[in-house]
């Protein structure tokens, strides 16, 4: 079992910028990905960016250029660092952890970007 906690998340008005945390615990070794979603009212979830135990990220191409997803050495802690953020950046953003079969999720923290 994988828990995720997020925190970071806010109001913030168009061109700030926020960081977001995700600490992992449990069974942190079999933790091979770990990435952020994000799902808007009325929209389907999707991936805002991802990063695998090797350091390889991949990016939503709507955020490619403002965010950057880093990790520490053990996939323990994620962070998503959003900058110059619009207003469609606004949604529930969730931390994941791929564990090679078994997926998990955080709790979600709000994320609004006021115009």
């Amino acid at each position: 079992q994988v828990q995720l906690v997020e925190s970071g998340g806010g109001l913030v008005q168009a061109g700030g910028s926020l960081r977001l945390s995700c600490a992992a615990s449990g069974i942190i070794f079999s933790i091979n990905v770990m990435g952020w979603y994000r799902q808007a009212p009325g929209k389907q979830r999707e991936l805002v960016a991802g990063i695998n135990r090797g350091g390889s990220a991949t990016y939503a191409d709507s955020v490619k250029g403002r965010f950057t997803i880093s990790r520490d050495n053990a996939m323990i802690t994620v962070w998503l660092e959003m900058k110059s953020l619009k207003p469609e950046d606004t949604a529930v953003y969730y931390c994941h952890a791929d564990t090679y079969g078994a997926n998990y999720w955080g709790q979600g923290t709000q994320v609004t970007v006021s115009s």
